[in-house]
């Protein structure tokens, strides 16, 4: 496996995998007034089948990551595709909702063995420490890239073909990672494991599950409700009892002192904004061209491939940068980058160009997230040693889960309180039968729907009322998301070192005959051989 081409064909094979089930975070967003048609759900439903995967998937990451340190990533890769590739088969052929929600859990399930896996391969994979950079780069990509592309393909394979497409085209994608994976891949695992945590993995589970789900659920009960506040706290004692519980247990699922280093906790937070930032933007954005512009699915989302194509074009500079100037210098640059995109949205109407405004706009998103996403993986990755680097790549895409699901939660909320409001005072002026209005206050895409079967100037009188305030919750959402963002730049900036070995060029670190050791902030350093490609010690 020290072959150069056979490694950078393992990466592309690994990061497929990573693709194929980074997708269905976004790609079933575009199918889901299909789905309601066909299979009679209500919104509560639909919810459920976008969230069920988030909240399984969120949950056993954890738990992924630490049997793949055990038992052999990529056996626990393997596996997690095929499973993937089955359960794609049962969401395609479901005839009713409950079938489906199920299918969307399992699906979950096998994608948290496939997600951490990936990463925790990738380090191993490159054991020279400037493509290590390249290739943790390009890692970090892809999962930007697949949040972009699933509307696309989604758009396209339901301009063709029934809502169970978006499923079924899992199947032979997942065949093609499975050999890939198998063919240019190598084993590894943590040779020095001692009992096997099962009280880490339930309380894992259980604590990550129910704050996730706390938040998912919040704006539909209310942020500040018994039930959102009372799922918050249960959360939190769990995850705090698993804390206590991994500081004891002899073989702990996840080190959990490596939080007690600031770098690392940084950079883990840095990668959660990161993705608040995405996933707001994309779930902002998909709204904002069907409903605003009107815009069919496919055309939607082939509007989002310029975000796409500018992270490939900024993954490499990213880390390039952080070699020079530190990843945590630079991952705080992007995040200031990224409350400046969020801000630039204000100018958004129903009118706004998208080659003069929305594509200088997106570009500018998608420099934030390559500048944070890639400089902070690194930093986290930095702090790991061989037994953790699968449970390690688990916090690290905990991190961006967690921050994904946050930005869809908080920044919808945001949306839904202004667009509501709205839409109340505005409903007053328009004389409209009371279903229309029902459709109306339910969502702009509904109230829009409505509105096109309303004849003459009362029927563009409501399009325009519903239009004008998704704008405003819009334009609300926004601003939060900055906040958030120039926040998370502020904390990067003074928490993480000015400078950091990200494999310099210059240093002629990592060379392919003798080990490389990369010094980490807190003066220690990891260890690493050409000869066996593992992280070998921690000192």
């Amino acid at each position: 496996m020290n072959s150069p081409v056979i490694r950078w064909l393992g990466l592309v094979a690994l990061c497929f995998a990573e693709m194929l089930v980074f997708v269905d975070n976004t790609i079933v967003n575009v199918a889901l007034p299909t789905i309601a048609t066909d299979l009679g759900a209500g919104m509560s439903g639909l919810q459920m089948v976008v969230d069920m995967y988030t909240l399984v998937f969120a949950g056993l990451l954890l738990t992924g990551g630490y049997l793949g340190d055990r038992f052999g990533r990529k056996t626990v890769l393997l596996i997690g595709i095929v499973g993937f590739a089955a359960v794609s088969v049962v969401a395609a052929i479901s005839n009713n909702l409950g079938q489906l929600i199920a299918a969307r859990a399992g699906l979950g399930l096998f994608a948290a063995l496939v997600f951490p896996a990936t990463l925790a391969i990738v380090v191993i994979l490159f054991d020279d420490l400037r493509e290590r950079a390249i290739a943790v780069a390009t890692w970090a990509a892809v999962a930007g890239v697949a949040a972009a592309i699933g509307p696309t393909v989604g758009g396209w394979l339901l301009d063709h073909y029934s809502w169970g497409s978006i499923f079924w085209i899992n199947v032979p994608a997942g065949a093609i990672a499975f050999v890939g994976v198998a063919v240019l891949v190598p084993q590894s695992r943590n040779l020095e494991v001692g009992p096997f945590d099962v009280g880490g993995m339930v309380l894992s589970i259980l604590g990550i599950s129910i704050f996730v789900y706390s938040v998912i659920e919040a704006p539909n009960h209310g942020w500040l409700s018994l039930r959102t506040i009372a799922g918050l706290v249960i959360g939190s004692v769990v995850i705090a009892a698993y804390v206590v519980w991994e500081n004891r247990f002899s073989s702990p699922l996840f080190d959990v002192r490596l939080f007690r280093d600031r770098n690392f906790a940084t950079a883990a937070m840095l990668l959660t904004f990161g993705m608040f930032a995405l996933m707001g933007f994309v779930f902002l954005m998909t709204q904002y061209f069907q409903g605003v512009k009107e815009y069919p699915p496919f055309e939607t989302g082939i509007r989002t491939v310029p975000f796409a194509i500018a992270m490939v074009v900024f993954a490499g500079p990213g880390m390039w940068l952080g070699s020079k100037i530190g990843a945590g210098r630079v991952a705080a640059m992007g995040s200031l980058v990224m409350a400046a995109a969020f801000w630039l949205t204000i100018r958004y109407d129903m009118y706004t160009s998208y080659w003069g405004v929305i594509v200088p706009v997106m570009v500018t998103l998608a420099l934030g997230v390559a500048l944070v996403s890639g400089p902070a993986t690194f930093a986290v990755l930095n702090e790991l040693s061989s037994g953790q680097v699968g449970a390690g790549s688990a916090v690290n895409d905990t991190s961006r889960e967690l921050g994904g699901t946050l930005g869809v939660a908080v920044l919808g909320s945001v949306l839904a309180s202004v667009y509501s409001a709205k839409v109340a005072d505005g409903l007053d002026a328009v004389l409209v039968p009371e279903q229309a209005r029902a459709a109306a206050t339910n969502s702009m895409m509904s109230g829009v729907h409505t509105a096109r079967s309303i004849p003459g100037p009362t029927g563009i009188q409501l399009a325009d009322l519903v239009k004008a305030a998704f704008l405003d919750g819009f334009h609300s959402a926004s601003l939060v998301a900055g906040g958030v963002a120039a926040v998370a730049a502020v904390a990067g900036w003074f928490l993480l070192p000015a400078r950091s070995h990200t494999g310099d060029a210059s240093s002629g670190a990592g060379s392919a005959q003798s080990p490389v050791a990369s010094a980490t902030p807190n003066n220690s350093f990891t260890i690493v051989s050409a000869s066996n490609p593992e992280i070998l010690e921690r000192k």
